[in-house]
């Protein structure tokens, strides 16, 4: 079986690969996309957003969550976990209704100095800004059965800084977030996928029970639960080599 494409933007390339593990897809942005934007991929229409969560429902992949990976036997072949990162008002916007209506459980990674506020660490890079969900968009988030989990305090690359900054944006984010919520906060993301060994265990000293990355690839019984993989989501590509696939049924 030829590989699938590395993001994912329909069912049909991943689904006898999802069948074999478990797949957690990966969304940053939803809704309109505003002029100027740097790295267009990680916006997704709402309307395509529904469109796949409802082929996702339709195709008999369930919605898991990291509490179901965080036992002790991995679930594959059963179902999907859907996650976002970041905390962007325009996923509470453009996205809640139609998880709720679908039937989805995501989690939503969230920096926890910065709720409520802007993506400060993109728009340092000339990105688009855009606001982050804040407290009462986030309490509404879980009411409506969602999660959410930690992405650090200020969204560093871990491994840039010194150890015990790192330490602090991990531990301190983690007990910020249960302060404040009332939930547990037990799955971690770490930004931009940086991660090390000395950062993982940190994340698991600090009483997580999983991590994503942003590595590609299905998640199976010996993946370790502090290096997920995940599959980004985005709209499909018009390049050319993306066309002769759809044109082929591939």
């Amino acid at each position: 079986m030829a590989y699938p494409p590395a993001y994912y933007s329909s069912l049909g390339p991943f689904k006898k690969l999802f069948r074999l593990g478990l797949p957690i897809l990966t969304y940053h942005k939803l809704g309109p996309r505003p002029d100027k934007v740097r790295i267009k991929g990680l916006y997704m229409g709402e309307s395509y957003f529904r469109k796949q969560l409802k082929v996702l429902r339709e195709n008999r992949f369930p919605s898991l969550t990291l509490d179901d990976v965080a036992r002790d036997t991995l679930p594959t072949g059963s179902g999907i976990v859907i996650t976002f990162d970041d905390a962007y008002e325009n996923v509470f916007r453009y996205g809640l209704p139609h998880l709720v209506n679908e039937n989805f459980c995501a989690i939503q990674f969230v920096v926890a100095d910065r709720i409520g506020k802007f993506n400060e660490w993109d728009i340092a890079e000339g990105e688009a800004e855009e606001r982050l969900m804040d407290e009462g968009q986030i309490r509404e988030w879980l009411q409506e059965g969602q999660m959410i989990g930690s992405h650090t305090l200020t969204h560093p690359f871990l491994g840039k800084i010194d150890a015990a900054r790192a330490r602090e944006e991990i531990y301190a984010s983690k007990a910020k977030l249960e302060d404040k919520f009332g939930v547990a906060v037990d799955h971690f993301c770490y930004p931009y996928g940086d991660w090390s060994p000395a950062v993982v265990d940190h994340v698991r000293s600090a009483g997580y029970k999983t991590a994503c990355t942003v590595m590609n690839g299905i998640n199976l019984p010996e993946t370790p639960k502090f290096t997920l993989r995940r599959f980004t989501a985005r709209y499909p590509s018009r390049n050319l080599k993306a066309w002769w696939y759809r044109l082929r049924g591939l």
